[in-house]
């Protein structure tokens, strides 16, 4: 059985995340998704929250298994016994950071294979980054979250000073 580890913040999931998720299964037995902290950003939502709802956006997919994390991606890879570690790009500038990060993990996990899925088209411009400010200056940002949770997120992130 092939299992890969999608990982990444999550703050909020975005329908780009979920099309990884979906061209993983397509290579994939199973696809472990990994909520990380990034003690560099100022999240909107606590770990928890986002895990909640990526299980409600995966919750129809039983070959996906959504997990908090703490820790570097060659220790969740160590954990979870695969090699294979997803990213998802969106141009060259996400590729060339997500290049260096891969140089760098595997010195630390040379067996460690990296796979780029890129954004589809009309998904390039589609961040966590431009959800969250699209909250914060109260603009429409449910085109880019999955239906699965626009309402959980709605209800999340009403009430916050974000």
């Amino acid at each position: 059985m092939k299992k890969c580890v999608f990982a990444g913040t999550f703050d909020p999931p975005t329908v780009g995340h979920k099309a990884v998720v979906e061209n993983c299964l397509k290579i994939f037995d199973e696809v472990v998704v990994a909520v990380m902290e990034n003690t560099s950003k100022h999240s909107l939502l606590t770990s928890e929250e986002r895990v909640m709802l990526l299980k409600k956006i995966f919750a129809s997919y039983p070959s996906v298994r959504v997990r908090p994390f703490w820790g570097a991606a060659v220790d969740i890879l160590a954990e979870e016994n695969t090699p294979f570690y997803v990213r998802g790009v969106r141009d060259c500038i996400d590729f060339e950071y997500e290049k260096r990060d891969m140089f760098a993990s595997r010195k630390l996990m040379p067996d460690m294979v990296t796979l780029f899925i890129p954004a589809e088209q009309e998904q390039l411009q589609i961040s966590s980054t431009l959800v969250r400010n699209s909250i914060h200056f109260d603009k429409s940002w449910e085109d880019y979250v999955p239906e699965e949770i626009k309402d959980d997120l709605r209800k999340l992130t009403e009430k916050r000073d974000v």
